[in-house]
């Protein structure tokens, strides 16, 4: 129907589950949200009624798996009333400002501002003892030149990574180490041993606000995050870097939905694809992930004809009360979103409108 605000893409296990019998939230064993900055604004209602309403009442582990901002909704999601976390976060993140050329060390304080009013003091302790969510998010550690607090290293190492990865994403394990922070109570289904080459750390109170913070870290944009505690030393920086938009084996196997709010209905694996119009996820790992994007059509109907991004920022600069309107604005329209997900799913019209994911996968 031209009217959905939303489209549902499935891969091939998860479609025809979906096609049988709907979807209900006991079905979703993980929750996936990708990098992607200021996008995240247009799915804070959907977040609000997921973790605010349709899951409550669960009585089994439910996994979520961020990278960057991704792993920035999910903490707030896990807090004890995650609607009012996610209104804090909300708030926070579009009046943030900045001087004309902000320095890299201005940007990470301003975001671990972000995570700190989010979370609220007493959030880490929250998000790790929540009856059902056990959060996990991706980092990378970096090696060589990017592991230099200096810019000038990070920026020739951003260039050879570049360059490597044109040829094979593979190449990046020279530049970066994925890295795994995870709740040490259930060991999820994505964590398989030799998947996640650095060596994974367990989240504690102590170091959840540093591990978001390098979760969400853009290389040579903010600085890296070292010494995060009961971590391997190092430099950690944004998990986007390689997993962009999460193209990882989830390990389910057909015995549970990945549930995937997403800004948009292509799958970029990694940071450094987004122009590589080839890059496109395994089907294999995308066969039990179920997308839920905002539709073209009303995509056109936002401010500027387009989600919230970073570039915003150069189309505001000199005048952020017409950014924060336009946030406002885009973020109010998400709950256009929500109403939509909660139809299809109460309906049972998601049967009907699931299309398959393989178009974007290969």
């Amino acid at each position: 129907m031209t009217g959905d605000k939303l489209i549902f893409l499935a891969g091939n296990r998860a479609l025809e589950t979906i096609r049988t019998q709907g979807l209900a939230p006991d079905d979703v064993k993980v929750v996936a949200g990708a990098a992607g900055g200021p996008k995240w604004l247009i799915l804070g209602h959907l977040d609000r009624v997921l973790f605010g309403n349709w899951f409550r009442g669960r009585g089994k582990p439910l996994f979520l798996l961020g990278s960057s901002i991704g792993s920035w909704r999910f903490a707030a999601d896990s807090c004890m009333d995650p609607v009012a976390a996610i209104d804090r976060m909300e708030d926070a993140y579009i009046h943030q400002t900045y001087d004309r050329k902000p320095t890299p060390r201005e940007i990470s304080e301003k975001s671990l501002a972000i995570i700190d009013h989010a979370l609220g003091a007493a959030g880490p302790v929250e998000v790790l003892s929540h009856p059902v969510h056990r959060l996990s998010l991706v980092a990378v550690r970096s090696r060589h030149l990017l592991a230099s607090r200096h810019r000038l290293p990070i920026a020739l190492g951003l260039a050879a990574a570049v360059t490597a990865n044109t040829l094979t994403r593979r190449s990046l394990r020279w530049f970066f180490q994925q890295t795994l922070f995870s709740d040490p109570r259930t060991h999820p289904s994505f964590s398989a041993a030799g998947r996640w080459p650095g060596a994974g750390s367990a989240l504690s109170p102590d170091n959840l606000k540093q591990a978001l913070l390098a979760s969400g870290s853009i290389p040579y944009v903010m600085d890296g995050v070292g010494e995060i505690p009961d971590a391997p030393p190092g430099i950690y920086r944004d998990g986007g870097a390689v997993d962009y938009h999460l193209d990882i084996p989830f390990g389910l196997n057909g015995s549970g939905i990945v549930l995937y709010p997403h800004f948009s209905r292509r799958i970029i694996p990694g940071w450094l694809d987004k122009y590589l119009s080839w890059r496109r996820p395994s089907s294999a790992h995308m066969a039990d992930v179920l997308v839920v994007a905002p539709s073209e059509s009303f995509v056109s109907s936002l401010p500027n004809e387009k989600i919230t991004d970073r570039k915003d920022f150069y189309r505001y600069a000199g005048n952020d009360k017409a950014r924060f309107a336009c946030w406002h604005q885009v973020a109010n329209a998400g709950k256009r979103l929500a109403d939509d997900f909660m139809e299809a799913v109460e309906s049972g019209s998601i049967r009907r409108r699931v299309k398959p994911l393989d178009g974007n996968a290969r």
